[in-house]
């Protein structure tokens, strides 16, 4: 029996898979090292190595290994740079050979991780059979993927970055140092910054203490999750921009593409749901040119396992020549 590896590189955690035969064997999470890129690339290959033994396989049954990760990638030398959510990945990292030194085993595909994870819901998830869609995912950043004519088109290479739509000319400040990107008020790197502005001001908030209380040094999906359900302002106040951000930059996108569906996840998409996707929808309707054919908004299917099942279904398509 042979599988590949899909691994998942966000900027709080590392989640990996080991697939065979388009199911999930064995899987793995790790928190993503705050300290460098060596301690990072080092995560990586233990979570690979744990993936492959849930597996109850050895690293001679992995005939590949894909690899999402954001920022900007240069898939041919195997590179990452320019992605500031994950520590050391500001300049160039020769991810790819570093993984295949490590770990001894085969030099790993690598992709951004949005396109990766539209990757594996248009083969085993809730974006199979669309000709036309958009996958947009909020975690520590905002990105996206685009289907277009059943194809995953990367243009020149980095098409989908919805995150830097402009929602708001000379607005909140982006982690890229944009002003009134969509990221500034949907990621939750920027948003956190933006509730630490507001402490400061004197507003109250119960963020930063449910931090805490789990373990956390940042606000993590489920602490946005539980603050919003013990009805914190502050958090009801910035998911809600979050929602308004989210339904400017997609009402704007569906009038140019009139795409078939609209996919809303990410750890922090996947956290708030259904209901989180229902406020958007409503804020999205009244912009949409054809508000009477509008798309369909879809939350995952695969959740959480999105980009670490792409990223394993890039390592077979890499296989395949496709």
């Amino acid at each position: 029996m042979t599988g590949t590896i899909g691994v998942d590189l966000g900027g709080t955690k590392i989640q990996t898979v080991t697939l065979v035969d388009g199911v999930v064997v064995g899987s793995n999470r790790e928190l993503t090292p705050q300290s460098g890129a060596d301690d990072v690339i080092t995560a990586m290959v233990e979570s690979i190595r744990a993936s492959i033994t849930d597996a109850s396989l050895t690293l001679a049954d992995i005939s590949g290994i894909g690899i999402g990760s954001p920022g900007r990638i240069d898939s041919a030398k195997g590179t990452v740079e320019n992605s500031p959510n994950v520590p050391g990945f500001l300049q160039r990292v020769p991810m790819a050979q570093l993984i295949a030194q490590e770990l001894g085993g085969p030099l790993p595909v690598i992709d951004n991780d949005i396109r990766v994870a539209v990757r594996g819901e248009r083969q085993h998830g809730g974006l199979a059979g669309y000709r036309d869609a958009i996958g947009v995912f909020m975690g520590t950043g905002v990105g996206g993927g685009l289907i277009i004519g059943g194809v995953l088109d990367s243009g020149r290479g980095g098409a989908g970055e919805i995150g830097h739509v402009i929602v708001k000319p000379g607005g909140r400040r982006c982690g890229c140092g944009g002003l009134g990107h969509l990221e500034a008020y949907a990621g939750r790197a920027s948003m956190e910054v933006h509730a630490q502005h507001l402490v400061a001001q004197g507003r109250h908030t119960i963020l930063f203490d449910l931090m805490e209380k789990k373990g956390r040094t940042r606000l993590s999906s489920s602490v946005w999750a539980s603050a919003l359900k013990r009805n914190d302002r502050m958090a009801i106040q910035l998911l809600h921009q979050a929602a308004w951000a989210m339904s400017t930059a997609l009402a704007s996108i569906q009038n140019l593409l009139d795409v078939e569906a609209i996919m809303i996840g990410g750890g922090l998409g996947d956290r708030l749901g259904e209901p989180f996707i229902d406020d958007v929808r409503a804020r999205m309707l009244p912009l949409l040119l054809s508000s009477e054919n509008p798309p369909k908004l879809l939350a995952t299917t695969l959740q959480d396992l999105s980009g670490a099942v792409g990223a394993a279904v890039l390592a077979q398509d890499a296989a395949a020549g496709r």
